[in-house]
């Protein structure tokens, strides 16, 4: 079974001096030499090393106290989750699952094999607590695979205790860096091993966007990237990473739509078709949790004595809640040949991009003509509900004008590095439309549940007061959208013009 450690460490360039005296730095009132580990590790990635460009490392290490599988994800600078396994001969089916988004069917291969000495301190308050561990590894690296030769070196690292406090790391710096000790340049062993035993490469030639193509491609591969880094979080149930999934899917698949003129939708349709499909799977459960995190919150501001029967575990057995874990069903999709393929065409929808003509204009004119196009479009469907009377027409009305909203949203944020402020009050007016019609929308959706719990209740002889309650005041706030919408479209239905 793996489990998750917080990690946080700073790592030093180091001559043979070794560690200064840590005992002035404040806070620290004893150092303990906990002596010499002698580690032995191997690091595993794909032939074209796609865990390191996501700066994620897998290893399988022997030696010291936590020998085992580790799994590495950056979570900021200097701050990395590590996810550890048992120590055995082949890699862990959660690992391997963790890092499926990145590798697909690629076999993960020995890289690199590290063999440190590890000079161990212990930094401990006046009460005897761990602050940070503080080491001098002396390291040899030898390349495995794709690279040749061996290299050395020797470093300093500091990782803070578990639990402690970042601000302590700071005070150690100072110190080393008061002793000449300086920050190292590379990010982690594995990368300084990489870099010293690559084969030479020409480096590539990067630069702005310059290109309407080029400013579509860099949302497109935002999305993209957005998708393949949720994917570990997801299988782990991190809170958000099926909302944060599910939205850079429709992001990407509305783009597509957006930017017709700019990528040729006789290739990105059917792309479009499987995002729809994977936003669908990931929607199974969050839109009911959604739902039903309304309804609970709802219920709880009912006074007891108007709650007749048991509704709330009517509404906890609708909704299914889960005591915890990601469901079998969405690991499912996630490890469906139909899931990765996906992703494979995502990647190849990148590399070898299908652009039109306009793709080689430049960004303003065309990006500017599709984000207001996209913006007429939802003056239509606006006007459209604003004509019609209250009841299910409007609902619906209503709810196209919200796709249309969010379509027009996700296409001023692709413009927003080309066309800049005016693209930025777009998003900004096409959110806060959303959010509108959104509440709307949800009390749609509130009310046909609540119509469904109440048919349940009163065919086992239950009471559908409380439900009815519930019905009458989502009446109300859908009627108050409805009332809010035509000065809220007033304030913002110009906001193209400055395009």
């Amino acid at each position: 079974m793996a489990d998750t450690k917080r990690e946080i460490e700073r790592k030093y360039e180091s001559e043979d001096s070794g560690l200064p005296d840590l005992t002035k730095v404040a806070g620290v009132e004893t150092v303990v030499d906990k002596g010499v580990a002698r580690l032995d590790a191997t690091y595993y990635d794909t032939p074209d090393e796609r865990l390191m460009a996501s700066s994620i490392t897998l290893r399988r290490r022997t030696g010291g106290s936590d020998a085992g599988w580790h799994l590495k994800f950056p979570v900021s600078e200097g701050v990395r989750d590590e996810i550890r396994a048992p120590l055995s001969d082949t890699l862990p089916d959660e690992l391997a699952a963790l890092v499926r988004s990145r590798v697909r069917d690629v076999e993960v291969l020995p890289v690199v094999r590290l063999r440190s000495d590890r000079d161990v301190r212990h930094l401990l308050d006046a009460e005897g607590r761990l602050l940070a561990e503080a080491s001098v590894d002396t390291v040899h690296a030898e390349r495995l695979s794709g690279g040749v030769g061996e290299t050395q070196w020797t470093e300093i690292e500091v990782e803070l205790a578990d639990g402690g406090d970042p601000a302590f790391l700071d005070k150690v710096d100072k110190r080393l860096r008061k002793a000449g000790v300086r920050p190292s340049g590379s990010s982690s062993k594995l990368a300084r091993a990489l870099a010293e035993t690559a084969p030479k490469k020409k480096s590539p030639v990067t630069g702005d966007p310059v290109t309407a193509g080029d400013h579509v491609l860099a949302y497109v591969r935002a999305q993209r990237n957005a998708i393949v880094e949720l994917d570990p979080a997801v299988r782990q149930d991190a809170e958000d990473s099926v909302h944060g999934m599910r939205v850079a899917t429709r992001r990407l698949r509305s783009t597509l739509k957006s930017y017709g003129e700019v990528l040729d939708r006789a290739v990105t349709d059917p792309i479009g078709d499987e995002l729809k499909w994977l936003a669908g799977e990931l929607g199974v459960d969050r839109d009911r949790e959604v739902l039903a995190e309304r309804l609970s919150a709802a219920l709880d501001e009912v006074p007891g004595a108007l709650v007749s029967g048991p509704v709330g575990e009517r509404l906890s057995a609708w909704s299914g809640v889960r005591p915890g874990g990601a469901s079998a069903r969405l690991i499912g999709v996630l490890d469906s040949r139909r899931y990765l393929a996906l992703l494979d065409t995502l990647d190849a929808l990148i590399a070898d991009p299908p652009l039109l003509k306009a793709a080689g204009k430049k960004p303003h004119k065309v990006i500017a003509k599709a984000v207001r196009k996209e913006f007429r479009k939802v003056s239509g469907r606006v006007g459209r509900a604003l004509e019609l009377e209250p009841g299910t027409d409007r609902d619906l009305a209503i709810h196209e004008a919200r796709k249309k909203t969010k379509r027009t949203r996700y296409a001023a944020e692709a413009a927003r590095p080309a066309l800049g402020k005016p693209a930025k009050t777009m998003v900004k007016a096409m959110k806060a439309l959303q959010n509108l019609l959104g509440e709307h929308q949800d009390s749609v959706m509130a009310r046909q549940t609540l119509r469904e719990l109440s048919a349940v209740a009163h065919a086992r002889g239950e009471s559908a007061f409380t439900y009815g309650l519930l019905y009458g005041r989502e009446e109300r706030r859908a009627a108050a959208v409805e009332a809010e919408l035509p000065g809220f479209w007033d304030g913002i239905k110009g906001t193209a013009d400055a395009l």
